[in-house]
Protein backbone atom coordinates (compact mmCIF):
# COMPACT_ATOMS: atom_id res chain seq x y z
CA UNK A 1 0.00 0.00 0.00
CA UNK A 2 1.37 3.42 -0.98
CA UNK A 3 2.35 5.74 1.83
CA UNK A 4 -0.15 8.52 2.36
CA UNK A 5 1.13 12.11 2.50
CA UNK A 6 1.19 14.20 5.65
CA UNK A 7 -1.49 16.90 5.52
CA UNK A 8 -1.28 20.23 7.33
CA UNK A 9 -4.69 21.63 8.26
CA UNK A 10 -4.28 25.37 8.74
CA UNK A 11 -6.94 27.31 10.63
CA UNK A 12 -6.80 31.10 10.87
CA UNK A 13 -9.00 33.01 13.25
CA UNK A 14 -9.53 36.19 15.24
CA UNK A 15 -12.12 36.67 17.99
CA UNK A 16 -14.34 33.77 16.85
CA UNK A 17 -13.73 31.31 19.67
CA UNK A 18 -16.99 29.36 19.23
CA UNK A 19 -16.37 28.92 15.50
CA UNK A 20 -12.78 27.86 16.16
CA UNK A 21 -13.91 25.24 18.66
CA UNK A 22 -16.49 23.87 16.19
CA UNK A 23 -13.83 23.54 13.48
CA UNK A 24 -11.27 21.89 15.77
CA UNK A 25 -13.78 19.37 17.08
CA UNK A 26 -14.71 18.53 13.50
CA UNK A 27 -11.06 18.08 12.52
CA UNK A 28 -10.52 15.81 15.53
CA UNK A 29 -13.08 13.38 14.10
CA UNK A 30 -11.07 12.71 10.93
CA UNK A 31 -9.94 9.09 10.70
CA UNK A 32 -6.71 10.06 8.91
CA UNK A 33 -3.61 9.66 11.04
CA UNK A 34 -0.84 11.50 9.19
CA UNK A 35 -1.97 15.08 9.71
CA UNK A 36 -1.13 18.13 11.78
CA UNK A 37 -3.29 21.06 12.87
CA UNK A 38 -1.84 24.57 12.76
CA UNK A 39 -3.81 27.49 14.23
CA UNK A 40 -2.85 31.07 13.41
CA UNK A 41 -4.71 33.49 15.66
CA UNK A 42 -4.63 37.23 15.08
CA UNK A 43 -4.16 38.20 18.74
CA UNK A 44 -7.75 37.46 19.78
CA UNK A 45 -9.16 39.10 22.89
CA UNK A 46 -12.04 36.66 23.42
CA UNK A 47 -11.74 33.12 24.83
CA UNK A 48 -9.70 31.81 21.88
CA UNK A 49 -6.71 31.16 24.17
CA UNK A 50 -8.94 29.00 26.38
CA UNK A 51 -10.15 27.01 23.37
CA UNK A 52 -6.56 26.39 22.26
CA UNK A 53 -5.67 25.13 25.73
CA UNK A 54 -8.76 22.92 25.94
CA UNK A 55 -8.08 21.50 22.46
CA UNK A 56 -4.37 21.06 23.02
CA UNK A 57 -4.56 17.39 22.09
CA UNK A 58 -5.84 18.38 18.63
CA UNK A 59 -3.70 21.44 17.88
CA UNK A 60 -0.08 20.66 17.02
CA UNK A 61 1.15 24.21 16.52
CA UNK A 62 -0.35 27.61 17.24
CA UNK A 63 0.60 31.25 17.31
CA UNK A 64 -1.31 34.28 18.55
CA UNK A 65 -0.03 37.63 17.38
CA UNK A 66 -1.14 40.59 15.25
CA UNK A 67 -1.16 40.08 11.51
CA UNK A 68 -1.94 42.08 8.38
CA UNK A 69 -5.10 40.23 7.44
CA UNK A 70 -6.35 36.75 6.60
CA UNK A 71 -3.89 36.04 3.77
CA UNK A 72 -0.95 37.19 5.85
CA UNK A 73 -2.12 34.75 8.52
CA UNK A 74 -2.47 32.00 5.92
CA UNK A 75 1.06 32.65 4.65
CA UNK A 76 2.26 32.44 8.24
CA UNK A 77 0.52 29.10 8.64
CA UNK A 78 2.28 27.76 5.55
CA UNK A 79 5.68 28.64 7.05
CA UNK A 80 4.73 26.60 10.13
CA UNK A 81 3.44 23.61 8.14
CA UNK A 82 5.44 20.40 7.76
CA UNK A 83 2.95 18.47 5.62
CA UNK A 84 3.27 17.67 1.93
CA UNK A 85 -0.17 19.23 1.37
CA UNK A 86 -2.00 22.09 3.07
CA UNK A 87 -5.71 22.73 3.40
CA UNK A 88 -7.16 25.90 4.92
CA UNK A 89 -10.09 25.15 7.21
CA UNK A 90 -10.77 28.52 8.74
CA UNK A 91 -12.75 29.01 11.93
CA UNK A 92 -16.33 27.96 11.28
CA UNK A 93 -15.52 25.60 8.38
CA UNK A 94 -15.84 21.83 8.69
CA UNK A 95 -15.00 18.69 6.75
CA UNK A 96 -18.06 17.19 5.07
CA UNK A 97 -17.46 13.74 6.61
CA UNK A 98 -15.11 12.02 9.05
CA UNK A 99 -13.28 10.13 6.29
CA UNK A 100 -12.60 13.01 3.89
CA UNK A 101 -8.80 12.94 4.18
CA UNK A 102 -8.75 9.16 3.83
CA UNK A 103 -10.92 9.31 0.70
CA UNK A 104 -8.86 12.10 -0.86
CA UNK A 105 -5.53 10.35 -0.35
CA UNK A 106 -6.61 6.72 -0.67
CA UNK A 107 -5.32 6.60 -4.25
CA UNK A 108 -1.74 7.36 -5.20
CA UNK A 109 -1.72 10.63 -7.11
CA UNK A 110 0.76 13.42 -7.50
CA UNK A 111 -1.46 16.37 -8.40
CA UNK A 112 -0.37 19.79 -7.18
CA UNK A 113 -3.92 20.88 -6.35
CA UNK A 114 -6.64 18.42 -5.36
CA UNK A 115 -10.15 19.81 -4.93
CA UNK A 116 -13.77 18.76 -4.60
CA UNK A 117 -17.29 20.07 -4.13
CA UNK A 118 -18.47 22.17 -1.20
CA UNK A 119 -21.61 22.18 0.94
CA UNK A 120 -23.14 25.62 1.51
CA UNK A 121 -26.30 26.90 3.17
CA UNK A 122 -29.00 28.29 0.89
CA UNK A 123 -31.26 31.27 1.49
CA UNK A 124 -33.87 28.85 2.80
CA UNK A 125 -31.44 27.73 5.49
CA UNK A 126 -31.00 24.29 3.94
CA UNK A 127 -27.66 22.81 2.89
CA UNK A 128 -26.88 22.19 -0.77
CA UNK A 129 -23.88 20.94 -2.70
CA UNK A 130 -22.16 23.43 -4.97
CA UNK A 131 -20.20 21.40 -7.55
CA UNK A 132 -16.63 22.29 -8.38
CA UNK A 133 -15.78 22.94 -12.02
CA UNK A 134 -13.07 21.49 -14.21
CA UNK A 135 -9.86 23.51 -13.93
CA UNK A 136 -9.73 26.43 -16.37
CA UNK A 137 -8.73 30.07 -16.60
CA UNK A 138 -11.77 31.75 -15.10
CA UNK A 139 -13.09 35.11 -13.91
CA UNK A 140 -13.67 33.68 -10.43
CA UNK A 141 -12.75 30.73 -8.25
CA UNK A 142 -14.01 27.52 -9.88
CA UNK A 143 -13.97 25.66 -6.54
CA UNK A 144 -14.15 26.59 -2.87
CA UNK A 145 -10.76 27.24 -1.27
CA UNK A 146 -11.75 25.25 1.82
CA UNK A 147 -12.32 22.22 -0.43
CA UNK A 148 -8.80 22.18 -1.85
CA UNK A 149 -5.48 20.60 -0.92
CA UNK A 150 -2.36 22.33 -2.25
CA UNK A 151 1.21 21.13 -2.31
CA UNK A 152 3.07 23.04 0.38
CA UNK A 153 5.98 23.77 -1.93
CA UNK A 154 3.60 25.65 -4.28
CA UNK A 155 2.39 27.82 -1.41
CA UNK A 156 5.93 28.53 -0.26
CA UNK A 157 7.19 29.38 -3.70
CA UNK A 158 4.21 31.62 -4.46
CA UNK A 159 2.75 33.05 -1.21
CA UNK A 160 -0.65 34.72 -1.23
CA UNK A 161 -0.44 38.31 -2.46
CA UNK A 162 -1.63 40.24 0.59
CA UNK A 163 -2.39 43.33 -1.48
CA UNK A 164 -5.57 41.53 -2.48
CA UNK A 165 -7.33 41.34 0.87
CA UNK A 166 -10.26 39.30 -0.46
CA UNK A 167 -9.07 37.65 -3.69
CA UNK A 168 -5.48 36.55 -3.09
CA UNK A 169 -6.60 32.92 -3.37
CA UNK A 170 -8.14 33.66 -6.78
CA UNK A 171 -4.81 35.12 -7.92
CA UNK A 172 -2.84 32.18 -6.52
CA UNK A 173 -4.88 29.50 -8.29
CA UNK A 174 -4.93 31.48 -11.54
CA UNK A 175 -1.13 31.63 -11.36
CA UNK A 176 -0.96 27.89 -10.68
CA UNK A 177 -3.13 27.17 -13.72
CA UNK A 178 -1.06 29.44 -15.94
CA UNK A 179 2.15 27.74 -14.76
CA UNK A 180 0.80 24.36 -15.82
CA UNK A 181 0.43 22.96 -12.33
CA UNK A 182 -1.68 19.82 -12.18
CA UNK A 183 -5.26 19.95 -10.86
CA UNK A 184 -7.28 16.92 -9.79
CA UNK A 185 -11.06 17.31 -9.44
CA UNK A 186 -12.87 14.99 -7.03
CA UNK A 187 -16.54 14.08 -7.37
CA UNK A 188 -17.63 14.50 -3.75
CA UNK A 189 -17.94 17.34 -1.21
CA UNK A 190 -14.82 18.05 0.84
CA UNK A 191 -15.96 20.85 3.14
CA UNK A 192 -18.91 22.56 4.77
CA UNK A 193 -18.24 26.22 4.11
CA UNK A 194 -19.16 28.88 6.69
CA UNK A 195 -20.98 31.44 4.50
CA UNK A 196 -20.73 34.17 7.12
CA UNK A 197 -17.16 35.06 6.16
CA UNK A 198 -15.77 38.26 4.70
CA UNK A 199 -15.87 37.04 1.10
CA UNK A 200 -19.65 36.57 1.32
CA UNK A 201 -20.51 39.80 3.13
CA UNK A 202 -18.46 42.14 0.89
CA UNK A 203 -19.03 40.59 -2.50
CA UNK A 204 -18.60 43.73 -4.61
CA UNK A 205 -15.18 44.43 -3.10
CA UNK A 206 -14.04 40.91 -3.92
CA UNK A 207 -15.26 41.21 -7.51
CA UNK A 208 -13.36 44.46 -7.98
CA UNK A 209 -10.21 42.72 -6.81
CA UNK A 210 -10.86 39.89 -9.28
CA UNK A 211 -11.05 42.55 -12.01
CA UNK A 212 -7.67 43.94 -10.94
CA UNK A 213 -6.11 40.45 -10.90
CA UNK A 214 -7.35 39.64 -14.40
CA UNK A 215 -5.90 42.94 -15.63
CA UNK A 216 -2.61 42.02 -13.95
CA UNK A 217 -2.27 38.42 -15.12
CA UNK A 218 -4.32 37.90 -18.28
CA UNK A 219 -3.64 38.96 -21.85
CA UNK A 220 -5.98 41.05 -24.06
CA UNK A 221 -8.06 38.14 -25.38
CA UNK A 222 -8.70 36.66 -21.94
CA UNK A 223 -9.49 40.10 -20.55
CA UNK A 224 -12.06 40.58 -23.31
CA UNK A 225 -13.58 37.20 -22.45
CA UNK A 226 -13.52 37.43 -18.65
CA UNK A 227 -13.97 41.06 -17.59
CA UNK A 228 -17.49 41.69 -19.02
CA UNK A 229 -18.85 38.94 -16.78
CA UNK A 230 -17.56 40.70 -13.68
CA UNK A 231 -18.66 44.14 -14.85
CA UNK A 232 -22.16 42.75 -15.34
CA UNK A 233 -22.27 41.35 -11.80
CA UNK A 234 -21.04 44.68 -10.39
CA UNK A 235 -23.79 46.47 -12.31
CA UNK A 236 -26.44 44.10 -10.93
CA UNK A 237 -25.17 44.60 -7.38
CA UNK A 238 -25.24 48.36 -7.84
CA UNK A 239 -28.82 48.28 -9.17
CA UNK A 240 -29.85 46.05 -6.28
CA UNK A 241 -28.40 48.57 -3.82
CA UNK A 242 -30.21 51.47 -5.53
CA UNK A 243 -33.56 49.63 -5.35
CA UNK A 244 -33.15 49.24 -1.61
Amino acid sequence: MAKTPKVSIITVCRNVADALEKTLRNIARQDYTDMEVVVVDGASTDRTADVLREMGDVVDKSVSEPDEGIYDAMNKGVTMATGEYCIFMNAGDEFAATDILSRVFSCNNDADIIYGDVVKTGRDGLPYVKPAETAHNAHRMFFCHQSSFVRTECLRRQPFDTRYTMSADFKFFKQMWKEGRTFLKLDFPVALFDTGGISNTRRADGIRQNVAIIKELDGPLDRLRLLPRLYFVLLMLRLKTVRK
